[in-house]
């Protein structure tokens, strides 16, 4: 029988972290072995994690299934990610990050849900972001939002979460999504592994394609200060002036509202801040910022000359899909 949920966990040189997470795991599907299964893909790890991941096999071998996956070589944060999801067999797939500690009866939740709502497609489990070295709290919630009633104005609704809560969108650990349509997300944007930000496009094609539910509990923590974009000096430059307008050209295509993707693209052009990462990035890395600028440019060229496009969203979903 097919599986309800896959906790696909991708994983690099944080054995003691995934340790911690299987742990955690091993508890929380405690009477809901039959119902879920485990994906870990190392990305080549060079610390200790082989050995937690042979040892986990060991301990959920007969009780729970336990699917371990290595590369022979690193393919890249997202790269692994998008793996991980991959290999999901089950109706739904979770993405969870080795280093994200989250709230007891997430599991549960999650399973009740999908029992509930047949024409569900994503949820969104809220969270708080709290520094790693510090732990103090950056972000006191993701989402604003009062009830986990399915919303089914798809589109219209998950624009207010683009605009707003980008960061919440783009954690790893907060997407439950239909593991139908997250492939299929996949095969429309085959190089989207490529993208740091191309998760906002994955959530946002299945939020399209039925209800979603943005959960009022804070059931996640974004442990900030660890992950790989955190040790990239480039990355926000990366993600304000390429990665993000990338997402919403994308999403201009698969049904998403052309005028409000447009003056999300337009957002660097009005904001100051966006002006000053600019320059500064300039200062650092002239010729690489400039070839960022240019892509950014000729991004709002595509942007403008698709807004000039008239298609109606129902259609484009139905094409997209």
């Amino acid at each position: 029988m097919s599986k309800l949920l896959t906790i696909a966990i991708p994983t690099y040189n944080r054995a003691a972290m995934l340790d911690a997470q299987l742990s955690w795991l091993s508890t929380e599907l405690q009477g809901h072995e039959h119902q879920c299964e485990i994906v870990v893909s190392d990305n080549c790890s060079t610390d200790r994690t082989p050995e937690i991941i042979e040892a986990w096999r060991k301990r959920f071998e007969g009780r729970i299934t336990f699917k371990p996956r290595r590369h022979g070589q690193n393919i890249g944060g997202m790269a692994n990610i998008v793996y991980t999801i991959e290999q999901a067999t089950s109706t739904f797939v979770w993405s969870l990050g080795d280093d994200d500690p989250i709230q007891r009866h997430a599991v549960p939740y999650i399973l009740e849900k999908i029992n509930d709502h047949p024409d569900l497609s994503l949820i969104l489990l809220n969270g708080y972001g709290k520094d790693y070295n510090t732990n103090k709290i950056l972000t006191e919630r993701w989402f604003d939002s009062t009830s986990d009633k399915p919303m089914r104005n798809s589109v219209s609704d998950f624009e207010v979460f683009l605009e707003k809560h980008m960061g919440g969108v783009l954690f790893i650990s907060s997407s439950v999504y239909r593991t139908k349509l997250v492939h299929r997300a996949f095969e429309t944007w085959p190089d989207s592994p490529r993208n740091l930000a191309a998760q906002a496009y994955w959530v946002a094609y299945c939020a399209a394609r039925g209800s979603f539910i943005v959960t009022p509990t804070l059931f996640t923590e974004c442990a900030m200060g660890i992950g790989f974009t955190d040790k990239d000096p480039k990355w926000t430059f990366n993600i304000v002036f390429r990665a993000i307008p990338e997402v919403y050209l994308r999403l201009m295509r698969s049904g998403y509202s052309k005028r409000f993707c447009y003056e999300m693209l337009l957002r660097n052009v009005k904001s100051f801040g966006a002006w000053q990462l600019l320059g500064g990035s300039l200062r650092r890395w002239p010729l690489y910022s400039l070839q960022g600028f240019v892509y950014y440019v000729r991004g709002l060229v595509v942007g403008a000359c698709l807004f000039a496009t008239k298609s109606g969203t129902a259609e484009a979903i139905e094409r997209a899909s």
